[in-house]
């Protein structure tokens, strides 16, 4: 059995495309990074993917009459290398119909809240903003909605009476770049069963 092409999607930075990419490369996970596609030209995600040989792409969603015209370009990039699950790497739009349509509970992101608290752009300042004690980070399955999807993993972080938005984001990321390669792992392995709101991990 050949290893699971993964293809990502992302806006920025791309420390999460990394994490992946690195548990790839140490055999941690049966995976390889296909393609990186990024919405954002100076995205240093797409530099991460040339540094790693990795085919990336900018799609210019301006440049489309529709975000469904820019969605089927998406599509037909990761089709041609032949990915078979997407991963959100802060990735900065709301998955589309043609997405969904392509890819049915095979895109995968990554928050940074115990969903379903804090959805949204500011899950880390939201959390701190209410006064929680504990916060941490989500991988779920994207569905139609702003981070609704069934959630697959979970972790849990301790906010700290002096936590700022940045030392908070800080703890949780190191969470992420645990978790979401976690979660690709038994995706590659055929572990998730998902059934309504819930995800089965197989053992």
């Amino acid at each position: 059995m050949g290893k699971l092409r993964v293809g990502v999607l992302a806006s920025g930075r791309g420390s999460n495309l990394q994490a992946i990419m690195d548990s790839c490369s140490l055999g941690a996970i049966p995976a390889e990074v296909a393609v990186v596609i990024s919405d954002k030209a100076g995205a240093y995600a797409l530099e991460r993917a040339g540094f790693a040989g990795i085919p990336a792409h900018f799609v210019d969603l301006k440049t489309f009459e529709s975000k469904g015209d820019y969605e089927r370009v998406v599509v037909k990039i990761l089709q041609e290398h032949r990915v078979q699950l997407v991963c959100l790497a802060g990735y900065m739009r709301l998955v589309g119909e043609h997405l969904l349509k392509a890819y049915p509970n095979k895109i995968m992101n990554i928050h940074p809240a115990l969903l379903p608290a804090f959805p949204g752009l500011h899950g880390q300042r939201d959390a701190l903003a209410y006064g929680v004690k504990i916060s941490g980070c989500t991988v779920h399955f994207v569905d139609e909605g702003m981070d609704t999807g069934p959630i697959i993993l979970q972790a849990a972080v301790p906010v700290l009476d002096d936590d700022t938005e940045e030392t908070l984001a800080a703890r949780i990321l190191e969470q992420e770049h645990r978790l979401y390669p976690e979660a690709v792992k038994l995706f590659a392995q055929g572990r998730l069963q998902v059934m309504g709101r819930k995800v089965l991990v197989i053992k």
